[in-house]
């Protein structure tokens, strides 16, 4: 079983380079650990790509040969025994790489610049819904521990799927998402429509859903319910109702179905990411915009992460609430679905708010 003492032996997986995932599917105890230690990951570079496939998956927003889509294939199934060598006093430095630490007002000038971008082509009616994101660096004095990191998230992230991911082309990824994208066994599966947010006031709603949340989380809802039906596939629908995520809470949608062929499932991923909930409707119009007008690089965030496997169980989720962690810095990533109805000041709350929790948990 994998403890909290193991975090200096996951840390110096890191600093050795493995390819490796940890992550824990949302209200179970169990830790699943998977390393690949022979050869290097796959890099797939069309979610097609991954029909047959099985593996851990970290693919991104946009798929580019700078971001590819990384599957590790295991042949470890067990975290190593702790070592004198990974014993803090031994951990050495994570390979230092070039990084911007982020300035508050520029970071707040850069997202008033890509609001009206976005909202005035909401406006002129170019799209019905876009998502705006943004990112920001923090340094640290002291030097990072992931390991830490990922326990604490478990910790807190309760009904959240939490994940640990370090590979040589992506580097280390934490995150703890709601949002499941694609999973299921054997014929039973099931996605979500997972939009909207309100930031809790003791643990309860401080408003009814406004006409603007509900229109978002509808948006998905219809898209996912459309791809779908292109594979012929009629799921069976619970919702729209508030689901809690740690201080948050959203508007969700659950869609179960029967899928006779599983040796597919990389064509299914390509029809449903990325969703309006990441990216806006139309889908095409919105991916576009967001890549000439977001003014910077999601990379792997809002894309998706998690086990794959045709024959056995799938658990992949959207990559939400998630960071990158380098040796004494962490970058976090937020966004919030928009329409014409958006408030500035609002969303970049919204985006506040999203990166609290991980930023408490790294800090």
């Amino acid at each position: 079983m994998i403890r909290e003492e193991n975090e200096f032996v996951i840390d110096q997986l890191i600093q050795e380079g493995r390819s490796f995932a940890l992550w824990r599917i949302p209200g179970e105890e169990t830790i699943h650990f998977r390393m690949q230690t022979t050869g290097s990951p796959d890099l797939i570079y069309d979610l097609s790509a991954l029909n047959g496939r099985s593996g851990f998956v970290i693919a991104p927003f946009h798929v580019s040969t700078e971001h590819p889509i990384v599957l590790i294939q295991p042949d470890c199934f067990e975290l190593p025994e702790k070592t004198k060598a990974s014993s803090p006093e031994n951990i050495g430095m994570f390979a230092r790489k070039e990084y911007d630490v982020s300035d508050k007002a520029k970071a707040w000038n850069q997202y008033q610049v890509a609001f009206q971008h976005f909202w005035s082509a909401l406006d002129a009616k170019k799209a019905e819904k876009l998502v705006l994101s943004r990112s920001f660096t923090w340094e640290k004095a002291e030097r990072l521990s992931p390991g830490k990191a990922f326990f604490r998230a478990c910790r807190h992230y309760i009904y959240s799927y939490v994940y640990l991911c370090h590979t040589p082309q992506t580097g280390t990824w934490i995150g703890g998402t709601p949002e499941i994208l694609l999973a299921g066994e054997g014929t039973q599966w099931q996605t979500i429509a997972l939009a909207g947010t309100q930031h809790l006031v003791d643990g309860q709603l401080p408003k009814p859903w406004d006409e603007k949340n509900m229109r978002e989380q509808q948006l998905v809802a219809t898209y996912i319910r459309e791809q779908l039906e292109k594979k012929g596939i009629h799921p069976e629908e619970q919702g729209p109702y508030s689901a809690v995520a740690v201080e948050l809470a959203h508007l969700r949608s659950d869609f179960r179905f029967e899928l006779p062929d599983t040796q597919h499932l990389g064509d299914l991923l390509d029809l449903l990411h990325p969703t309006p909930a990441v990216c806006g409707f139309p889908k095409e119009i919105a991916h576009r915009f967001i890549l000439e007008r977001e003014g910077y690089d999601r990379s792997y965030y809002s894309g998706f992460v998690g086990w794959l496997s045709p024959v056995g169980r799938t658990d992949l989720y959207v990559n939400l609430r998630c960071a990158t962690m380098q040796d004494h810095c962490y970058t976090l990533f937020a966004g919030g679905g928009l329409l014409p109805s958006s408030r500035l000041q609002e969303e970049w709350q919204e985006t506040n708010d999203k990166m609290q929790t991980m930023k408490k948990i790294i800090e």
